[in-house]
């Protein structure tokens, strides 16, 4: 018997019920629609914003990056995420300042409120509680609440269907609601082929754990769209199955990453995931069959991962949540837990005494 189909171990394992939390996915995305359509917000439709920053920290920002690459092509304004402690210098009293952390103490998030208060933004905290809940009521800043008690990167659902509602609210993108309900409906009937009493050979996350297992992924994606699909990947691969992952985007890297793959005393331990979509540019469909010859002659495996579903949402959210229940049956194959990071917690602790 596989492993992977052994479901008192996985279950020995996963302590948390991260199970339970992927499980939840399209729920979330379906009930972000009411609560964010709830949201009392001001009266900002006609305000002509010159630019939009999204400020937060793992997987508070996720959800943000999503909707940047999703929205590309549709909004007339600059939008860009700043994980940092600061703000760029452009953010004045004509910028949409969208504060997102999840815990709601995030000091790197916390840093960048204060700043875009100091400078007039017009700021929407993004919570489920805690300081940055606390300072909104406080100077009386629209603050919407989300429900708590989740590791941020599992809330992944509330965070993107609410940053889209905001944004078609505020008339900076065409609604989006009947979208999100669509794509929720599709990943829902694809989560029965995720869970753990689905046996390996008729579940494709499981598979592809297999297949990644003791190996170090490489995660390529075209740079449009689904960028930070791929940085998502890479992000819950790390997180969840506790194991190195990298990450880089078609075009650029065929500029620099690619003379890597020159080196002949490579080991092969590396396994290359392409991420592909349908409408992926006609030169990034070129440039991935090149390199595909290139790498393969490394003796490296190339895993090829289409993306499905009717709208461009849909295909994002498909290869999010492949990615996702994928990182999930890595940790099973690699004896971890996938919700605890221990690692991160203490980073925290030892800044705290600093």
């Amino acid at each position: 018997m596989h492993t992977l189909d052994q479901i008192a171990k996985i279950e020995k394992l996963d302590q948390k019920d991260m199970h339970g939390l992927l499980e939840s996915f399209p729920l979330q995305l379906e009930k972000s629609i009411a609560l964010t359509h709830s949201f009392p917000l001001p009266n900002w439709k006609n305000f002509k914003f010159e630019n939009i920053v999204l400020a937060g920290m793992g997987g508070s920002a996720i959800g943000g990056d999503l909707v940047r690459s999703y929205v590309t092509y549709q909004l007339k304004i600059p939008f860009q995420i700043s994980r940092h402690y600061l703000l760029p210098n452009f953010v004045s009293q004509n910028s949409l300042v969208l504060v997102s952390s999840y815990s709601g103490n995030t000091e790197e998030t916390l840093s960048i409120y204060a700043i875009a208060k100091k400078r007039k933004a017009k700021i929407i905290a993004i919570t489920s509680g805690g300081k940055l809940f606390r300072l909104a009521k406080q100077d009386k800043i629209p603050a919407l609440l989300v429900p708590g008690r989740l590791p941020p990167r599992a809330a992944l659902g509330y965070s993107w269907g609410a940053l889209l509602i905001l944004l078609s609210r505020l008339g900076l993108i065409k609604n989006q609601t009947g979208l999100i309900k669509e794509a929720s409906s599709f990943l829902a009937k694809q989560t029965v082929k995720y869970q753990k009493s689905t046996i390996t050979s008729k579940n494709p996350a499981k598979d592809l754990a297999e297949r990644v297992y003791q190996k170090i992924p490489i995660i390529y994606s075209a740079c449009d769209y689904f960028d930070t699909v791929a940085i998502r990947w890479k992000q819950q691969i790390c997180e969840n199955a506790k194991n190195l992952a990298f990450v880089n985007f078609f075009p650029e890297f065929n500029h620099n990453e690619l003379v890597g793959w020159q080196n002949d005393n490579l080991k092969p331990d590396f396994t290359v995931l392409f991420l592909k979509d349908k409408d992926d540019h006609k030169r990034i469909k070129a440039r991935m069959e090149v390199v595909k010859e290139i790498i393969e002659s490394q003796k490296i495996e190339i895993i090829e991962i289409e993306s499905r579903g009717k709208s461009l949402l849909s295909r994002m959210l498909y290869l999010i949540q492949l990615g996702d229940w994928t990182s999930y049956y890595l940790a099973i194959l690699n004896g971890v837990d996938p919700t605890p990071i221990k690692v991160i917690d203490y980073l925290k602790n030892q800044l705290e005494k600093i």
